[in-house]
């Protein structure tokens, strides 16, 4: 079944059920790593990129990817791809800046700001994922 897509003028294909289930699983299993954070002395940011569930939700983006093009299902393999490298990034970031005596605390502030941002995304995405609707794309740039 072909629907509409809101955000071109094409259209997309529907995804598998089964496609659907592992994009909750992969938010699932960013979500723990995120909340280990919370409860733990550790930050939100750290246990997310260099934890286990987020590590292999990353890997099943990357390795189910191509099921999911040309489905709605598209846009949130992307979000969470996105989100992940992001976070990293901000984080080596972060500990550059954490480096410096002076940086210690901008570290830490860059570091907890990644966190909150990586939360936010991660309820924004599976909210929309549970509502069966697209995230939006990543604007272009040039």
């Amino acid at each position: 079944m072909v629907t509409p897509n809101p955000s071109s003028e094409t259209t997309v294909r529907n995804p598998r059920e089964g496609l659907i289930t592992l994009a909750h699983v992969i938010y699932a299993l960013h979500a723990f790593s995120a909340l280990t954070g919370l409860a733990s002395s550790v930050l939100v940011v750290t246990t997310f990129v260099t934890g286990w569930p987020s590590i292999i939700a990353v890997i099943l983006n990357y390795a189910k990817r191509s099921e999911v093009r040309d489905t709605w299902l598209d846009s949130h393999f992307g979000w969470q791809i996105r989100t992940f490298w992001f976070a990293l990034l901000w984080l080596v970031v972060g500990g550059m800046v954490f480096v410096t005596f002076i940086g210690a605390p901008v570290g830490l502030v860059i570091w907890m700001l990644t966190g909150l941002w990586v939360l936010y995304r991660i309820a924004r995405g599976w909210m929309a994922l549970s509502a069966e609707k697209p995230m939006p794309l990543p604007e272009r740039i040039g």
